[in-house]
Order: C-alpha cells, then structure tokens, then sequence
C-alpha cells in the first residue's frame, strides 16, 4: 500500500488576515483545529504542518504536531508542500500525499477520505473536490467554479462564471458539470515534485489559482462531487461565525 501523508501548509503573512494560523478558536489556535480535523481522516499515515513561521512551528509542536519549516518565497500551497517533502525522507514517488488548506477548521475528514478515494480510482495524478453551486456563488469572483467533463477530469478552474449562458447571461446553466470548487488536493508524489519545478504559468498568475498550472503543462485533475460543507476562514467575521459553531456542536 503507498504511504498517505497529509500536509497543512500554514503562512504567517496574509495580506487579508495576517497571523490566520494562530487566531483562538473557542480555546485553541486555528491551525491545532484544522491538524485534529486531518488526523481523524481514515487511511491517513501521518499529518504534517509546512509552514514558513516560527511561531505557527512552535505552536504546532506545542500541541504535539509536527512542523516542517519551508521558505518564505514559495508563491502557493502546493510548492510550499513540495519543500516540506524535501525535508522527509524515504518518501517514495507512488506515495500520496494531501494539501488540507490550513484555514479550514471545520472540514470534515469524510473529505479528505473522498478526495483520496477518487485519485485512487481515477488513476490520474491528481484530484479534488467540489460541491453544489448556487446562483450567488457563481457570480461572485471570490468563489472558484471548476467544470468537468464526462470522465470527471477538470476542464478548467475559473474566477468567472463560467460557463457563459449566452441566451441568459449572468444565469447559472443547467446540466452541466460545473461546481463550486473545494480547495483540497490529492497528488501522487513524483508528480508533485515534476508540478513544482515548473515556474507558474501565466494563467495560472492571472486569476491566481495553482491548480490551472497543472492544466497548461497538459495533465488532469479528477474531481470528485461531494455534499460535504467546511467553513473556510478569510477574514475576522468569518473567524467570528466559526466559534460560535464551534460551541454549537
């Protein structure tokens, strides 16, 4: 059986809500939160947080997890997980590994079960998830909408609402294979670390999203469909609605 290891990449300097990782969360620091969720995933060897800050480092330790230090220059989630594999070793290239965002206190283990379970079965070197789309959502550019095609391999991953319904514009098409994207990924590890010495490209730098490197080099992503809900972290109201579900379960 390949080895799964799961990774939280964690930076100290967003420029929406700097220090995200160590906010108090009814009790304890984010990142302790979204590390508990990872580990209680079935099928999971080992959780690991990859951070660029000695604090969120020290803070992971502190709580009993395991912190692998990576360069402040890693421009996405995916190289900053592929410096911390550099830091493993014996890591073979059939393992897979699992980029759990580190602001999604909530996500239910279910998901990365569901996302393992589709890179297994597709056979493609790497997946994810998406969910329900609604009207609002795909109007709203904060919201990553991901199109599919019969196979359940990604066409394209986009900011915009896409695709255009020419006869009723700005109104979310029918039928089609189209989701609300989920930021977390499976890859099988020499694929990741092919992915990451390619520099990232210019779609990719446009609407600032690293999955669409991995459609200009020319390889898949499959998609798995899920109905599963997590409760994503941007901004301090976010944070704010999180406690108080928190204290709701």
């Amino acid at each position: 059986m390949p080895q799964v290891l799961a990774f939280i990449p964690a930076r100290f300097a967003s420029s929406r809500f700097p220090g995200k990782p160590l906010i108090d969360l009814q009790g304890k620091p984010m990142i302790q939160r979204v590390w508990e969720q990872a580990c209680k995933a079935k099928g999971v060897d080992a959780v690991y947080v990859a951070t660029d800050d000695k604090r969120i480092a020290q803070a992971v330790r502190a709580f009993g997890g395991e912190a692998l230090m990576t360069p402040v220059s890693c421009p996405s989630g995916t190289d900053r997980l592929a410096a911390a594999l550099k830091e493993l070793k014996g890591v073979k290239d059939d393992a897979i590994l699992v980029n759990v965002q580190g602001d999604e206190p909530l996500l239910p283990p279910e998901m990365i079960q569901q996302v393992l379970a589709v890179l297994k079965k597709t056979g493609a070197p790497m997946a994810t998830l998406a969910r329900p789309l609604t009207q609002a959502e795909y109007l709203n550019p904060n919201n990553v909408k991901v199109l599919w095609d019969a196979k359940g391999l990604a066409l394209t991953f986009s900011r915009a609402s896409i695709a255009y319904h020419r006869d009723k514009p700005g109104v979310l098409p029918k039928g089609l294979r189209l989701g609300l994207h989920v930021g977390l990924y499976a890859y099988r590890a020499g694929f990741l670390k092919r992915l990451t010495q390619v520099k990232p490209t210019a779609l990719e730098l446009a609407e600032k999203l690293e999955q669409l490197r991995v459609l200009d080099i020319g390889e898949r992503i499959a998609v798995g469909f899920t109905q599963a809900l997590s409760h994503a972290i941007d901004t301090p109201a976010d944070a704010a609605r999180v406690r108080k579900l928190i204290v709701q379960k």
